[in-house]
């Protein structure tokens, strides 16, 4: 057997780390055969996505440094004096790659640097061998580790404080270069006073318990950061700053990611109170929190200079998604990318899903089902109205899907962040909770006038975060099919009592001893979630 087909035959639920990315990387459609799972298949094409955005390839195909007429820095064409008068402060699930790539660029040029990342990150990617991903022994870059399961903590607090330290310190003669990637928020945490890091942490997880979104919370940590909303550019004026960033935000709006450090904040104090007014938390809200957004003024903010600030986005999870596509394509399958900002509730996203594959079976089942066709169509069109997800043009997409036959099997993907109510106090994440529920989608929709056609198709479902931790679980995600219900039963699994409980994580690990969690390990990156559905015609 060759041995790129060897590594994916070896795929366990403890090897999607980025030690089997590049033997995996020369997989072939001739390695990979009809008789592969689409388990198997789906694995490879969420790694590769993930292989794609890894941080150290984005930052060197954004930052060059130029000896010739005088050293330079250049980023996007534009040039930045480089006399050894650069500093480099970092937060993020994926800072850790970009700035050991950063420091191989610069050199000596460096004079100094702090970076927080997650706890353990360096232990994880030492132990899967990603050196380019390490710093070198003898960095002139202090690491400090902390936000456990993506939360702030004290070693949070004391990175955003050594960095601020640093941004402090800094004169017109230097250059700041400031790396941010998604996780950025918990990881640069520096609350203003009179607020203490655990009244902050208390309101953003009551806002996310009760569904807020990404760019909810980001309005509330802003207004309650010292560093965020743009706080750490005017830390550093009069230095110039670089931001070179990686997106997880649908739509890539810079103040977003990680709370905008390095841009002015673009909402209000009364955005803030409208957003805790819309999760009926005014009245929870500790009294330091009160005193702080009632005395902000966003005005002063927007006022001041951010002339010295260039930000540029050197990766995204478009840039994923279209590396997956091709992938699907090189592997024989007719491939669609939905979206790339599908967002919503979970249970929503979960209908969409199973509406879609619903469709695709019925489209390439053959004539007598255009009534079928035509009620689920008319479904999704409705739904998708109500989840109003950016970028989705679902008439071009479904007249699209509608054209393709049953020779070839059909690749969907998608990317973006979907949100979950928690109501139970189970453990899972929203990837896990987004599988689960496609699974029960498909189950109930066997019982239907469609469940006869769905029997004559594979279908397999994988929802993974990008970063490798979903929730505050082990897991990136997880995979579900049409059989997963009724398999489960056979387990005593009862997936709508875990559902209820939020309970994905614990499901997943007890279902089939755990096959079907997507274990990668912390990658070192974080361009939001990558959903992939795939479909084929089972073997008559």
């Amino acid at each position: 057997m060759p041995l790129a087909l060897t590594a994916l035959h070896g795929i366990s639920r403890a090897c999607l780390t980025p030690a089997c990315w590049a033997s995996a990387s020369r997989l072939t459609s001739e390695l990979l055969p009809h008789s592969m799972s689409l388990r198997e298949h789906g694995q490879y094409l969420f790694r590769s996505a993930v292989d794609v955005v890894l941080p150290a390839r984005m930052l060197r195909r954004a930052l060059e440094l130029r000896t010739d007429g005088g050293p330079q820095l250049v980023v996007r064409g534009r040039a930045f004096p480089a006399q050894r008068n650069l500093y480099l402060v970092g937060f993020g699930k994926a800072v850790l790659g970009m700035a050991a790539a950063a420091e191989e660029i610069l050199g000596d040029h460096l004079l100094r640097g702090v970076v927080s990342v997650p706890l353990g990150i360096q232990a994880c990617l030492q132990q899967a061998s990603c050196r380019e991903m390490l710093l070198k022994p003898h960095s002139r870059i202090q690491v400090i580790e902390g936000a456990k399961y993506n939360l702030p903590d004290r070693e949070a607090l004391r990175a955003a404080r050594a960095i601020c330290e640093l941004a402090e310190g800094l004169t017109a003669d230097d250059l700041l270069l400031v790396l941010i990637s998604g996780g950025g928020s918990a990881l640069l945490p520096a609350p203003k006073p009179p607020v203490l890091l655990e009244e902050k942490e208390k309101v953003t997880k009551l806002l996310a318990s009760r569904g807020a979104t990404i760019q909810e919370l980001n309005t509330i940590r802003k207004a309650l950061s010292m560093l965020k909303g743009g706080g750490l550019a005017q830390a550093a004026y009069p230095a110039q700053v670089l931001s070179l960033i990686l997106s997880d935000v649908i739509g890539d709006p810079v103040d977003f990611i990680a709370s905008g450090p390095t841009v002015a904040s673009s909402h209000s104090t009364q955005d803030c109170f409208e957003i805790l007014a819309k999760y009926n938390l005014l009245s929870s809200l500790p009294k330091s929190v009160e005193t702080v957004l009632h005395s902000s003024s966003s005005d002063s903010v927007r006022s001041k200079d951010y002339s010295h600030v260039y930000n540029v986005i050197i990766g995204s999870n478009s840039l994923a998604l279209e590396e997956a596509k091709h992938q699907a394509e090189a592997l024989g399958y007719l491939t669609l990318i939905l979206s790339a900002a599908v967002c919503g509730e979970v249970n929503r996203v979960a209908k969409l899903y199973g509406l879609l594959i619903q469709f695709v079976c019925l489209s390439m089942a053959g004539p007598g089902v255009d009534s079928l066709i035509d009620k689920v169509r008319s479904d999704l069109l409705q739904l998708a109205a109500e989840l109003d997800i950016p970028s989705l043009n679902l008439t071009e997409f479904l007249r699209t899907l509608q054209g393709f036959g049953p020779e070839r099997p059909v690749c969907l993907l998608a990317g973006g962040e979907t949100t979950v109510q928690v109501q139970g106090s189970g453990q899972g994440g929203r990837n896990q909770e987004l599988a689960l529920r496609v699974g029960l989608e498909l189950h109930k929709a066997k019982s239907t006038r469609a469940g006869g056609i769905l029997a004559g198709w594979e279908v397999m479902f994988l929802s993974g975060g990008t970063d490798g931790q979903d929730g505050p679980t082990e897991a990136a995600g997880a995979f579900s099919s049409l059989e997963l219900v009724d398999r489960a039963g056979q387990e005593g699994l009862e997936v709508e009592a875990f559902l209820s409980n939020n309970d994905s994580y614990t499901f997943f690990s007890k279902f089939q001893n755990g096959c079907h969690l997507l274990m990668t390990g912390l990658t070192g990156t974080n361009v939001m979630d990558i959903q992939a559905v795939l479909i084929r015609a089972r073997d008559r």
